[in-house]
């Protein structure tokens, strides 16, 4: 079998790659040479997968999956949720983000948060969802050279250390990504 990940992430690539069976060949939107931006215009975490699943579908024809994470901050109302990514502006800068965050919650008690990730599956013409929750804070500065994006700000519950200070075995064990992710290899194998 396979299937084409909907992403341009190198990151979002490794991490799913050391998940998935090697029965499935994982293709990147390079490999099936789509090179455009794919659209991310919907107004929740779950339409962006979906979104973007349908897209490559549509317009290539692959069975495909496709996720969408957000980090959903509880003193902020959920932000950044959908714009997790350019949080801090279009250049879509991990630093900055991390920054913005950190910044918005200066005087703030109360760290919790959760990232959330849904998968959008495109297989044999039916649609599936596959969700991915990890509840955690929001540290006060950022520990860790790991991960990529806030990992380096976010402490799962339950761990003393950022998912930048973890391994990547252990981040996609307990993780908001490996954890949907575990869902849609389970389904497959199904």
């Amino acid at each position: 079998m396979q299937l084409v990940f909907a992403t341009n992430n190198p990151n979002k690539i490794k991490e799913v790659q050391e998940l998935i069976p090697q029965h499935i060949k994982l293709l990147s939107l390079e490999d099936i040479g789509c090179y455009e931006e794919i659209p991310e215009t919907q107004n929740s975490i779950k339409g962006n997968a979906i979104q973007k699943a349908e897209f490559i579908k549509t317009h290539y024809g692959y069975d495909c999956f496709a996720d969408d994470t957000g980090l959903e901050v509880d003193a902020l109302n959920g932000e950044p949720g959908i714009y997790s990514a350019r949080y801090a502006g279009e250049q879509r800068n991990a630093e900055d983000n991390m920054n913005a965050l950190l910044n918005a919650l200066k005087d703030c008690q109360n760290r919790s948060a959760h990232f959330k990730t849904v998968i959008a599956l495109e297989l044999n013409n039916q649609q599936h969802i596959f969700t991915g929750i990890c509840e955690g804070e929001i540290t006060n500065e950022k520990q860790g050279k790991n991960g990529f994006g806030y990992d380096p700000i976010f402490k799962p519950n339950g761990y003393q250390k950022t998912f930048a200070e973890m391994d990547l075995k252990l981040k996609n064990t307990i993780g908001h990504r490996g954890k949907a992710v575990s869902q849609l290899i389970a389904f497959l194998n199904s």
